[in-house]
């Protein structure tokens, strides 16, 4: 079992930042990968930033050039740095593992295994 808790969400303005962390412990073995996602309300889950099965970072359109994914890998640590912020990234952020050979794409959020709570984000114009 793979347990994920996430971390740093919170309210911001406009403009802002906020930095998401995804702690990862439990039986974690690779090949495996990390994403992370959202859901507003009355909308679909939606991939946000991850790491792909060649380990490159993808990120969705709507936040290229303003969200950054890092990952500390000793630590199982996964992050989100959010700048620029903006209303339309209101949402609870959850952090995804998906396992094996898996296939990691941010729009195929059925094929990861494990998920976090998820944590907050709510921006304020």
């Amino acid at each position: 079992q793979v347990q994920l808790v996430e971390s740093g969400g919170g309210s911001a303005r406009s403009g802002g930042s906020l930095t998401l962390s995804c702690a990862a412990s439990g039986y974690l073995y690779s090949p495996y990968c990390m994403a992370w996602f959202r859901q507003a309300p009355g909308k679909e889950r939606e991939g946000v930033a991850g790491f792909n099965n060649y380990g490159s970072t993808v990120y969705t359109e709507s936040v290229k050039g303003r969200f950054t994914i890092s990952r500390d890998i000793t630590k199982n640590v996964l992050s989100l740095q959010m700048n620029s912020l903006k209303p339309e990234d209101t949402a609870m952020y959850f952090c995804a593992v998906a396992t094996g050979s898996t296939w990691c794409g941010l729009r195929s959020p059925a094929n990861f295994r494990y998920w976090g709570q998820g944590t907050q984000v709510t921006i304020s114009s």
